[in-house]
C-alpha cells in the first residue's frame, strides 16, 4: 500500500488553505442543498398555474393541470413533473472567485452561492 498520494502530499499530512488556494482562483463548491419539503409544482417546477384569476376559476391557481391523456394510453408517463419533495440533493457551483486567504485562521473567503444551510459541510474543488 502506499502512503503518497499525488502532489508528493504524505499520508496524515496536515494541509492549509495557503497550501492549496490563493486569492484571485476559481474554485468549484460541491454540497447538499437546503431541504424545503413538499412543495407543489409552482415552486417545484416553475410551473405558471392554469391561466390567470378570472372566469370563474376557483380553486385551480397553482394546479398543475392535466397529467395524462384519455383512453389511450391510459396511464400516466414516468418522470411527470408533479408535486413533491424539493431540495436536499447534492449540486455542484461552478467558478466561484476566491477573494481571501487567512493563512493563520485557516479560513478562506469565496464570492458567490454556496450550496447548503448554515455550518454545513462544503467541498471545494480547483
Amino acid at each position: 500500500m502506499r502512503n503518497e498520494f499525488e502532489g508528493g502530499i504524505q499520508l496524515g499530512q496536515t494541509i492549509t488553505v495557503g497550501d492549496v488556494f490563493a486569492e484571485g482562483d476559481f474554485v468549484d463548491a460541491i454540497g447538499t442543498s437546503k431541504g424545503k419539503g413538499f412543495q407543489g409544482v409552482v415552486k417545484r417546477h416553475n410551473f405558471g398555474g392554469v391561466g390567470q384569476a378570472t372566469h370563474g376559476q376557483h380553486n385551480r391557481l397553482r394546479a398543475p393541470g392535466s397529467i395524462g391523456a384519455c383512453s389511450f394510453p391510459s396511464r400516466v408517463f414516468k418522470g411527470l413533473k408533479m408535486a413533491g419533495r424539493t431540495g436536499g440533493s447534492r449540486v455542484k457551483v461552478l467558478n466561484l472567485k476566491v477573494l481571501k486567504v487567512y493563512n493563520e485562521k485557516n479560513l478562506i473567503v469565496v464570492s458567490g452561492s454556496i450550496p447548503g444551510a448554515k455550518n454545513s459541510y462544503v467541498i471545494l474543488e480547483k
